[in-house]
Formats: structure tokens, sequence, C-alpha cells
């Protein structure tokens, strides 16, 4: 079976959604030799992967994954994006959780280590002191007590470890790499997913509204940011119920100062660990509190705790400065 499907991904055809779920199957269960999964990843890769491509590979992935039994989804968002973009910023999706989860959201926060950048979203969570090896029910416990659980990609993807050392000894950018940020495995309903290129925009703002995903902003910093932008403008396709719209924003529209791109670069580790506490316990006044302040408007937006973008703004930075996003952080912290 999988020979045939390579045979038709290499003639330049695309699958069928029926096809995709077989093929990934049988990544997911290891039942692929390391060239055929080469083959597959590189040759999907060169014909463009097509929107039935994707939801089928991600429903693969969501039904291998393993669970959060979150009892109410009424407002749980997620903040996880494809990694990858070529600025280098600080850790902006991770504190973004926190002050969403301080403003009044419930977030599912899925991430991994490092892949790209010097410092995933696994690694400063760990360096914050939060345990990132959270089981499943206690990370379901987290939500609904303190707003907040950071799911570990390893723990809740555990059929991933069949493509890793394929993907690793590849080293370009396959479809797995926007697939993570498809296959919440608490199933959340709402979501603020920044991408590494342009042209994904339309196609994965599709891919979630046929995942059954309700509100989602899929963006890009049009300076290459997988984030909303306070540089530059930013690409945004918004899902609303079956609504999708792709559209242009820009910082000044909600009020903020353009800034550039020195103001929001990160660093290693200890940088950007350095720079989330600051923000975190509301003692950062510049560029990079806007920075995540805007980010944090959009995830309210989506769980549906504001209305509009300014009013997002004005709640994550009350939510900073009051130290409701660090209260979280300690929360997380002593919750075991």
């Amino acid at each position: 079976m999988i020979k045939q499907l390579i045979q038709k991904i290499t003639s330049n055809t695309d699958l069928t959604r029926e096809e995709t779920e077989k093929l990934f199957d049988i990544l997911m269960k290891g039942e692929a030799t390391d060239a055929q999964i080469g083959a597959v990843l590189v040759g999907l890769k060169m014909k463009g992967e097509t929107v039935d491509e994707i939801t089928s590979a991600a429903s693969v992935m969501k039904r291998e994954a393993v669970k959060v039994p979150v009892l109410d989804r009424s407002r749980l968002v997620d903040t996880c994006g494809t990694g990858g973009d070529k600025i280098n910023t600080f850790n902006v999706s991770t504190i973004t959780a926190f002050v969403a989860a301080g403003a009044g959201a419930k977030v599912a926060k899925h991430g991994n280590r490092s892949v790209s950048s010097k410092c995933g979203s696994a690694d400063i969570m760990e360096a914050l002191g939060v345990n990132i090896q959270m089981p499943p029910e206690k990370s379901a416990e987290a939500i609904e007590k303190i707003g907040l659980a950071f799911l570990f990609a390893p723990i809740y993807h555990p059929a991933m470890k069949n493509v890793i050392k394929q993907r690793r000894e590849i080293g370009v950018r396959t479809i797995f790499n926007i697939l993570g940020p498809l296959s919440n495995p608490a199933d959340a309903k709402f979501q603020l997913m920044g991408v590494y290129d342009p042209n994904l925009i339309e196609p994965l703002t599709k891919v979630l509204s046929q995942l059954g995903v309700e509100r989602a902003f899929v963006v890009h910093g049009m300076e290459g940011l997988d984030e909303i932008s306070i540089t530059s403008d930013t690409l945004i396709g918004e899902l609303d119920g079956e609504e999708i719209s792709i559209y242009k924003v820009k910082p000044e529209d909600f009020g903020l100062n353009r800034a550039s791109l020195s103001d929001i670069q990160g660093g290693d580790l200890e940088y950007n660990l350095k720079v989330a506490l600051s923000i975190l316990e509301g003692k950062e006044y510049s560029p990079k509190t806007d920075f995540v302040a805007l980010n944090a408007a959009f995830a309210l937006k989506a769980a549906g705790i504001v209305e509009n973008i300014k009013d997002g703004i004005e709640l994550a930075k009350e939510t900073i400065y009051s130290k409701k996003a660090f209260e979280v952080l300690q929360k997380l912290r002593e919750f075991n």
C-alpha cells in the first residue's frame, strides 16, 4: 500500500483524505522503513500539501494522541505556533499563555523543546519552574483550577517517535512542522497559531475549520515572525464559526507604537528567562510587554473573553501589571 501512495505523491498527484489517513496510520504505527518515511515527507513537500491532506494527517495525529480529559472546553484556547521564524524573538506565545490564563481564559499550551530556535516553549517552561511532565489527568486538573497547563508534545504524541530520527536526518521543514499546532491533545476549540510562512495562512485556517475549531487566528508577522508583530504588518487568517477572512493589521490599528526588531529579539535560555520573568512580574515597561499584550489580546478574543483587540490589550496589560499573570505561574509551580 505505501509503495503505491509514494508512487502517487512522487507523480505529483494529490492524495484523497482516505489515502492520506491510511498513509499516516502506517507512519504513526512504525510500519514504514526509513527510506519510505523520507520519500513520503520530501515527496509531499515537493508536491505541496493540500488542505485535505493536512486535515487527514492532523486527524490521525489527534486520534493517536494521549487525550487530556478537560471537562469544560468553553474558553479553552491554545497558543501553540509552528516555530521556525527568522527573527529569534523571546518566547512570546509561552508568556502569552500565562497572560491569557490570568485574564480568564483556560489555556492548553501545547509545545516542545527547541528545534529551530535557541529556546523552545518546553525549555522556558521548565526554566520557569513548571513541571512539563504532567500526566493527562493532572494537566486537566491544572487547566480547571489554575487556567493553564503545559502539554509537552512527547508525552501526548508518543507515535511521533516513529518519525523523529528521519525528520532530523532530512533536515528540512516537512508536514510535521505544522501538524503539532493542529493536534492539541486537549481538543481546544479556540486557537492562536503563529506560522513561519505567509503562504500557510489561508490553507491552515481552512484546516482548523475542518478539524472542528470554532474560532482561531492564524498569524504571520511580515518581517518573518510566527507571532502578531509590533514591528511590521501582520497577515491574519481569522476563523469565526464557518466564516474565514484574510486581512492585514498593523500595531497602530490598536494604538500601539511600532517597535524595532532589536526591541523584541530574544537570546539564549538565560536571557529569555530573564525577559519572561520581567514581563510576568509587571516590571517590563517596554515594547516587549506591548508585544505580549497584543498577542494575548488575540488569544483572549479567540477564547471569547473580549469583543475586540483594543479591549484585549487593555485587559492583558492590566493582567500583567496587577501580577495576575505571575500568580498563574506561581500556582503552576506549586501544582504537583
